[in-house]
């Protein structure tokens, strides 16, 4: 939509500064042809955005011009407001500065936004970790978050699973994750990650070192998902599901004439399908491979063993 472009060019500028037709364009992922005609757009409608020339021109706002926020739509002042987590703010040492961000940016809102803004906070509450999650103590995330903020170096004693056990670790904690209640700092070199949670033990150097400038935290993470579950996941089994039941991950190979579908899943082990396939209870047949099938069956066995027979209780 072209008025909320308007609005994007005008917050780059401010925020920015100079930029090239070919910036602003690249940005909001238009023509440099539709970039002319937007700011075409905003001169004549009073904007006081200069154009200049040459091989370090480009446009830019008069000094001291600030818009304010009435370009926001009240779906994207809802958004703002519920992206902001107290949570994970509180536990870096950031509840106060996001309550008084939160703060300003309502009172800029017009009166019509500011109640969308406000709604949400009454009606929408983000708690991220799972019900039986314990809660972890992360000391030394406060001190974590600082050495990422400005680019110092961290010597740590950390817990990881593979022997020995307790190691020492020179980090460069280029950012911090937040994921599924848990806190992970990404460091260099690298780069590598690990849980803040298990940090035993924190020193600062005062050693600072220099962030590589084209690292992207975002996209670093995305790709350690994907390889983190690409080695996670390196069996499968084939299954029979019972109608209205889906597992994450599974390709339906064909639906039987009782409804039930073939479907092969991707397994951690054996030992790890047993225990989650047995949640499903009758709704699931294992196939393949042949020694998860037996072990499915064994337990079965020695649950019917223990708990007896149904059909027979109470018979005479």
């Amino acid at each position: 939509m072209k008025s909320s472009r308007l609005v994007s060019i005008l917050l780059l500028l401010q925020t920015r500064g100079r930029m090239t037709a070919a910036q602003l364009a690249e940005e909001l992922e238009v023509s440099v042809r539709t970039v002319y005609r937007d700011v075409e757009a905003l001169s004549a409608a009073g904007v006081p955005l200069y154009g200049d020339a040459g091989h370090a021109g480009g446009y830019r706002l008069l000094d001291g011009y600030r818009t304010r926020l009435t370009g926001l739509t009240a779906d994207e002042a809802e958004a703002l407001f519920l992206a902001g987590a107290p949570g994970p703010a509180a536990e870096l040492g950031l509840g106060s500065v996001l309550a008084a961000a939160q703060l300003k940016v309502r009172a800029a809102l017009p009166a019509e936004l500011r109640a969308h803004a406000d709604r949400v906070g009454g009606r929408f509450h983000l708690d991220a970790p799972g019900w039986y999650a314990d809660a972890e103590e992360t000391p030394h995330l406060t001190a974590v978050a600082d050495a990422v903020w400005h680019s110092r170096v961290l010597h740590v004693r950390y817990r990881r699973w593979a022997e020995p056990t307790d190691v020492e670790r020179r980090l460069e904690p280029y950012g911090l994750v937040l994921k599924a209640g848990r806190w992970y700092v990404v460091a260099g070199p690298g780069p590598r990650t690990f849980r803040v949670d298990q940090i035993l033990r924190l020193a600062d150097p005062g050693e600072e070192f220099t962030r590589p400038c084209d690292f992207d935290l975002a996209a670093y993470w995305a790709a350690y998902q994907r390889d983190f579950h690409d080695r996670l996941y390196r069996s499968e089994a084939v299954v029979r599901l019972a109608p209205g039941v889906r597992l994450p991950r599974a390709v339906d190979l064909r639906t039987d004439d009782d409804g039930w579908t073939v479907a092969r899943v991707p397994i951690e082990s054996a030992g790890h399908a047993h225990g989650e396939f047995l949640r499903l209870g009758a709704r699931i047949e294992v196939l393949e491979p042949s020694d998860l099938r037996s072990s499915i069956a064994r337990t079965v066995a020695e649950l019917a063993g223990m708990y007896g027979n149904p059909a027979s209780d109470g018979d005479d």
